[in-house]
């Protein structure tokens, strides 16, 4: 592994910082992108220096300075790599705005690229000659220019000078996923991507440490982009990046990439961790040595230890340590990371008492309760302030309350582009009796011995004769009631009661959920796995659940980051789109 380069100074912008260790570390590995063009390959490596990832950056941010003036937005529609770094970066370096998004052609998502392109209105596009065809069609619709990273020479940096931009100005719009609501592009500042960085940085370890960031998640996501680019950038350490199909594909190549950096740092949300438990063969497990790992960040929705411990218990014999698992809190709004449990620390684990939380209280569980809600502590705040507060009166809540949960730090976002109502709303939130600038994130959670938990999404909330459910703890009884059911590919969401009987008070709960790919729907007896998954529901819960539909694998819609969109799914169930359910 590289030594450790220069000491960084306080820089407020990546273009200096990428500048800076150009001049100080040229030749030290800057980022890496290994590539599987085939379905059994072992990886391909790519890789860019310091010295010339600033000279492709400069060339290309001189080439978008001839198709856009400052301000302007630059949509980035490369596949997973270093083009994709490039693009971004020089984006920023000509003192553009970049939207990071993905070429036309992921499944799945193209109206949402649609609807994004028609909220951003970028100026120029920058993509790759490999995915030019189908992106200059869905530019030339509306006029935008598409400029191709790797068709633009490297003489087009002139060496040229490249003035500093402006640490308050906009450095890119990060569009939030998971709503039926029309894009929300979230201005993250030059400064604000610096701050959250370092914020990262010092609650992974990596501040003083040398670690290589090694990364699958999609560099459009919001924890994507900050920890295999801006991170790593910050810090002049290298960064390995994969794309994200070539994990769905063989899960083990992360983990060998793992294997061949000392002190790893990695992300990755929840599923993934049980899809390596479940994947990874003995004979792949064999040749892995997984005890230079140094942090495997959990980002997801309810951390459930169980996941940490199934994760630890498979690759224990490979040295992985059970102290690197990090449970972390964050979202679009404050550029990603807000709080995370540290490496190095045990696994705080929290049983709490299910109608205690349904009522609002976080409060333990009897040793012996197994219907106890099971989650990971978050760890602490990361160079931020969090409060708990009643998303009603606005009150501060004490320890063990759960209400919406309050951040304000040098990370959080200026606003939603060209949305100043909402933004008001959501960033300039005041709580009672203290002074106002906080960020409201929409989250439940409650603070417990010092731990961030976090219980759900506010507006995800199920309310049921007056007390409340969170969908995902739901979804974890339904996935457990039986074999077919695939795991993590399904949704619970209320739908309005119709009034007639008492027992529709409040909402009525549905599921969707996925088969399994190894099941066949017409070898799936459908009324007995109904049967079990109310039964299961309502001895857990006390829920009876008003619908329970089967659907193929797929169906069900996720967002951009990986997530099951419950909002869309419900939109979809009440459109008639999934059919007639098992039994109402």
């Amino acid at each position: 592994m590289d030594s450790s380069p220069p000491l960084a100074p306080a820089y407020r912008t990546l273009p200096e910082y990428l500048r800076h260790w150009a001049e100080t570390a040229p030749d030290r590995r800057a980022f890496t992108f290994v590539d599987h063009p085939a379905p059994h390959a072992r990886g391909i490596h790519r890789t860019l220096t310091w010295r010339s990832l600033d000279l492709r950056v400069r060339a290309l941010a001189a080439r978008l300075a001839e198709e856009a003036e400052p301000g302007a937005r630059v949509a980035v529609l490369c596949p997973q790599g270093t083009e994709y770094v490039t693009g971004f970066l020089a984006a920023l370096t000509a003192g553009l705005v970049a939207v990071p998004l993905y070429p036309p052609g992921l499944p799945g998502h193209g109206d949402r690229l649609a609807g994004v392109l028609a909220d951003a209105r970028p100026a120029v596009v920058v993509t790759t000659s490999r995915a030019m065809a189908e992106v200059a069609e869905l530019s030339a619709h509306g006029g935008v220019p598409a400029v191709a990273v790797d068709r633009v020479p490297d003489t087009a940096a002139r060496d040229r000078p490249v003035a500093a931009p402006d640490p308050g100005a906009t450095a890119y719009l990060q569009y939030t996923s998971g709503s039926t609501r029309a894009p929300a592009g979230v201005e993250i500042t030059h400064a604000n991507v610096v701050a959250n960085a370092r914020q990262a940085l010092t609650a992974y370890g990596a501040d003083t440490v040398p670690v290589t960031c090694v990364g699958w998640l999609p560099l459009y996501h919001d924890m994507g982009l900050v920890l295999s680019v801006a991170a790593p950038v910050v810090q002049g350490r290298p960064s390995v990046l994969m794309d994200p199909a070539a994990f769905l594909h063989e899960p083990a190549r992360w983990l060998r990439l793992l294997a061949a950096h000392p002190r790893a740092l990695s992300a990755a949300p929840n599923f993934a961790y049980d899809y390596c438990v479940s994947a990874v063969t003995d004979a792949q497990k064999a040749e892995l040595r997984l005890d230079g790992v140094a942090a495997l960040i959990n980002g997801s929705e309810p951390v459930r230890p169980g996941t940490a411990d199934r994760f630890h218990a498979a690759f224990a014999d490979q040295g992985l340590a059970a102290d690197v698992h990090c449970p972390s809190y964050g979202l679009a709004e404050a550029t990603v990371f807000v709080s995370a449990a540290r490496p190095g620390e045990p696994l705080r684990r929290f049983a709490l008492d299910r109608d205690a939380l349904a009522s609002g209280k976080a409060l333990p569980a009897r040793p012996d309760d197994a219907d106890a809600v099971r989650l990971a502590g978050c760890g602490t705040p990361a160079g931020q302030q969090v409060r708990i507060v009643d998303p009603v009166s606005f009150d501060s809540l004490c320890e063990g309350e759960v209400g919406e949960i309050w951040v304000r730090g040098p990370n959080v976002g200026r606003g939603y582009w060209n949305n100043e109502a909402r933004s008001r709303r959501v960033f300039g939130a005041r709580p009672a009796g203290a002074p106002g600038g906080w960020l409201r994130t929409g989250d439940l959670g409650t603070v417990l011995d010092g731990q961030l938990i976090v219980t759900g999404r506010l507006k995800d909330l199920i309310v049921v004769d007056g007390r409340n459910h969170y969908p995902q703890d739901v979804e974890a009884t339904v996935q457990d009631a039986h074999p077919a059911v695939r795991r993590d590919r399904l949704a619970a969401f209320g739908i309005p009661g119709d009034g007639d009987s008492a027992g529709d008070a409040g909402e009525r709960v549905v599921v969707v959920a996925e088969h399994t790919r190894a099941s066949r729907l017409d070898g799936i007896d459908v009324p007995a796995l109904a049967r079990a998954v109310r039964a299961a529901v309502s001895a857990r819960h006390g829920l009876r659940l008003a619908d329970v539909v089967l659907v193929a694998p797929g169906a069900v819609p996720r967002t951009s980051s990986g997530k099951v969109a419950r909002a869309l799914t419900r939109a979809r169930y009440l459109d008639g789109v999934f059919g007639a359910g098992t039994a109402r």
